[in-house]
């Protein structure tokens, strides 16, 4: 059993930065790729971004491409999500997910394709 959590989550107006982590409660991830969705008040869940187990590949949604970054620590306790130039549309609640689908080199686009999900941390960007 793994359990995320997230953190780092906050309010932040239009243009600014937020940096979220995610770690596991007692265990390490180095074996499961990451990602990270958000859901918006009223909408589905979305994917944002995704790393794989070797943490040399990663993808990223087109809304959030060039302004988030998606990395995870060498030990494999952490996995961050780097959010520049926030957008209004970037509120929601984000949670971490782990998945052990797949081999180092790959990474998981899919929320079906993960096993393990955190509760999430709410990103507020006002204008």
């Amino acid at each position: 059993q793994v359990q995320l959590v997230e953190s780092g989550g906050g309010l932040v107006q239009a243009g600014g930065s937020l940096k979220l982590s995610c770690t596991a409660s007692g265990r390490t991830f180095s074996n499961f790729a990451m990602g990270w969705f958000r859901q918006a008040p009223g909408k589905e869940r979305e994917f944002v971004a995704a790393i794989s187990r070797s943490g040399g590949r990663t993808y990223l949604a087109n809304s959030v491409t060039g302004r988030f970054t998606i990395s995870r620590d060498g030990a494999g306790y952490g996995v961050y999500l780097q959010m520049k130039s926030l957008k209004t549309e970037d509120t929601g609640v984000y949670c971490c997910a782990a998945g052990s689908a797949g081999g180092g080199a790959y990474y998981l686009l899919l929320a079906s394709e993960y096993d393990y999900w955190g509760q999430g941390t709410q990103v507020s960007v006002s204008s």
